[in-house]
C-alpha cells in the first residue's frame, strides 16, 4: 500500500464516518417493521392517539419490568415498537374502545425497502393485471417467487390469500393508502402482511431473490426467500457493480444467521479475494467500507438449520458525493444531489427513504478495507492534492520506518535460525522399510488443507392480553 492509498483510506473513513446517517437514514427492513426503532409516538402522524410508555404499562404483557433489557426496542419511551411479531408496529393507549387498549402505528417511513405500498383494488380494471393464484399457504415470498418465474417486476397480495402480478401499478381509482388498511395477516405465515378486503400491497420481485447483477449507485439486497427463512443448500451471488465509484459503503440492517456453517462474504470483484466474512459467531456490527467499484456478494447456507437471513443496504460513492458530503449541513444543491440517491433503489426507479434524520444506529466505522495491490487505482478526488499534502508526507516517512523495522527484524531471524541449524545439527538415522515410509510422510510432507464452504409465530391478537401472550420476544 502506498503513502496515497494510506492517506486516502485514512481521509475517506473520516468523511464516511460523519456522514453515515444521511446515507442510510431508513427505519424499516423486515415486512412487519419489528426492527423499526424510529420516534413516532402516535397511531397515526395526524390525530392518532399518543403511545403509552412501556415503563408504564405494568397492566399489559410488554413492559420494561418483565423485558428489562430493551427486548424489542422496549424501554422509557412511548414510540412505536413491534416487541411481538405481530404485523407491523403498535402502542398501548390510555383510551379503551370496544375494551381495546393498543393500536397499530400508521408510520410511513416504516416499510421494507421493496416494499411499493398499499393500495386499492377495486377489480375493474385491477390494481395488477398480469397472472393470479390464490392458496392457504400464501406468504410474501411464495406470491414474489410465483410471478419472479413468470417475469413480472411486481407481486401483490390480498386479503390474506390472493396473489396477482403485473409490471406496473395501475394508478386510475388505485391511489395508495395508509399501510393499515393491508395487514391482514397472511395464511401461510401470520407475522406478514397480506394487504386486505379491496386492498393489495405490491413488492417489487427482485425481493428475496437468489443473485442478481446491481449497477445503481443505491441499493437493498435481501438474502435468499426473504422475508420469509431461507432455505437449505442456497449458493448465491450477487454483484455490485457500479463505474466510477471509487468505494462501496455497506450497511447489514439486519442479520440473522444460526448455523455456525453459513456465512456471507463480500469479494473483490476483480480478483474474488475474500474481504470480508460474516457468520453467527462473527456478524456485521458496524458499516463496512470498501474501496473500488466492483463487489461480490456471497451467500452459502448448508442443508440443515434454516434463519431470516440478513438485508444489506449498499451506498457507492464518487468524488463528487464526498464533495456535497463536506457541505456545510448539507443545504447547498449538491447535499440535495446527494440525498436523492441516498435511498435504497430496486427496479424501475423504486426508491424508499425515511422523513427521520436519525435512525439511532452509530456511524463509527469498524472496517476500512482497501483494494489488492494488483488493482488498477481510480482517480482521486481533487480536493485531496492540496490540504493532503502534509499528510502524505507524514505517512511516507512512517511507511518507510515500518518498512525498515520489518527488513530488520526478518534479517535478525534468518540469522537466528541458521545459527539455531549449525549448532543444532546432527545427523540423523537412516530407517528402512515402512517405518521409513511413515516417517517421511510425517515429517516432510506438507499438509494440503483444501477450504470447501460448510458451506414468526401464532394467529395475530385481537387483544394483547396475558393470556394470548403465549410468544417469547424475537431474540429474547
Amino acid at each position: 500500500m502506498d503513502s496515497w492509498t494510506a492517506t486516502l483510506a485514512l481521509l475517506l473513513a473520516g468523511v464516511i464516518s460523519s456522514a453515515a446517517l444521511s446515507v442510510f437514514d431508513t427505519e424499516c427492513y423486515t415486512a412487519n417493521g419489528e426492527d423499526y426503532r424510529g420516534f413516532q409516538n402516535q397511531t397515526s402522524l395526524h390525530g392518532g392517539k399518543p403511545c403509552l410508555f412501556w415503563n408504564e404499562t405494568f397492566q399489559h404483557p410488554y413492559n420494561t419490568l418483565k423485558y428489562p433489557n430493551g427486548e424489542g426496542g422496549l424501554g422509557s419511551h412511548n414510540f412505536c415498537r413491534n416487541p411481538d411479531g405481530d404485523v407491523q408496529p403498535w402502542c398501548y393507549i390510555a383510551d379503551h374502545e370496544d375494551g381495546i387498549y393498543w393500536r397499530y402505528c400508521d408510520i410511513p417511513t416504516c416499510k421494507m425497502p421493496g416494499n411499493l405500498g398499499c393500495f386499492r383494488d377495486s377489480g375493474d380494471p385491477p390494481t395488477l393485471s398480469g397472472s393470479s393464484e390464490t392458496s392457504n399457504k400464501l406468504t410474501i415470498q411464495n406470491c414474489i417467487s410465483f410471478c419472479r418465474k413468470q417475469r413480472y417486476k411486481l407481486a401483490g397480495m390480498e386479503s390474506g390469500y390472493a396473489c396477482f402480478c403485473g409490471n406496473e401499478v395501475e394508478q386510475r381509482d388505485h391511489g395508495e393508502s395508509p399501510s393499515m388498511e393491508c395487514n391482514h395477516v397472511c395464511f401461510g405465515e401470520h407475522t406478514q402482511p397480506c394487504g386486505g378486503d379491496g386492498w393489495v400491497i405490491i413488492f417489487d420481485t427482485r425481493v428475496g431473490a437468489c443473485g442478481g447483477n446491481y449497477s445503481s449507485p443505491s441499493g437493498v439486497i435481501y438474502s435468499p426467500d426473504f422475508p420469509d427463512k431461507y432455505g437449505a443448500g442456497r449458493v448465491c451471488y450477487w454483484t455490485i457493480h457500479v463505474p466510477g465509484a471509487y468505494a462501496i459503503l455497506f450497511n447489514f440492517t439486519f442479520f440473522e444467521i444460526s448455523d455456525q456453517t453459513d456465512m456471507v462474504e463480500l469479494l473483490d470483484g476483480n480478483n474474488n479475494q475474500v474481504l470480508a466474512r460474516f457468520d453467527w459467531r462473527s456478524p456485521p456490527r458496524e458499516l463496512v467500507n470498501v474501496t473500488g467499484d466492483y463487489v461480490i456478494l456471497y451467500f452459502y447456507s448448508d442443508r440443515t438449520n434454516q434463519a431470516q437471513g440478513f438485508a444489506l443496504l449498499y451506498q457507492a460513492l464518487r468524488s463528487q458525493d464526498t464533495t456535497a458530503m463536506e457541505g456545510e449541513g448539507g443545504e447547498d444543491d449538491e447535499a440535495e444531489d446527494v440525498s436523492s440517491t441516498a435511498g435504497p433503489q430496486l427496479a424501475g426507479g423504486i426508491t424508499e427513504r425515511s422523513n427521520s434524520t436519525s435512525n439511532g444506529r452509530s456511524s463509527q466505522i469498524l472496517y476500512v478495507i482497501t483494494s489488492s495491490p494488483g488493482k488498477p487505482e481510480h482517480n482521486m478526488p481533487g480536493q485531496w492534492a492540496g490540504r493532503g499534502e502534509t499528510t502524505s508526507h507524514s505517512a511516507m516517512w512512517t511507511i518507510y520506518a515500518l518498512a525498515a523495522l520489518l527488513i530488520l527484524t526478518v534479517i535478525a531471524m534468518v540469522a537466528k535460525l541458521l545459527l539455531h541449524m549449525t549448532v543444532k545439527s546432527q545427523n540423523i538415522p537412516t530407517v528402512s522399510g515402512s517405518d521409513s515410509c511413515s516417517q517421511s510422510t510425517a515429517s516432510s510432507e506438507p499438509w494440503i488443507i483444501l477450504y470447501r464452504p460448510s458451506t414468526i409465530s401464532l394467529f395475530k391478537k385481537k387483544l394483547k392480553n396475558h393470556h394470548g401472550d403465549l410468544s417469547p420476544l424475537v431474540g429474547n
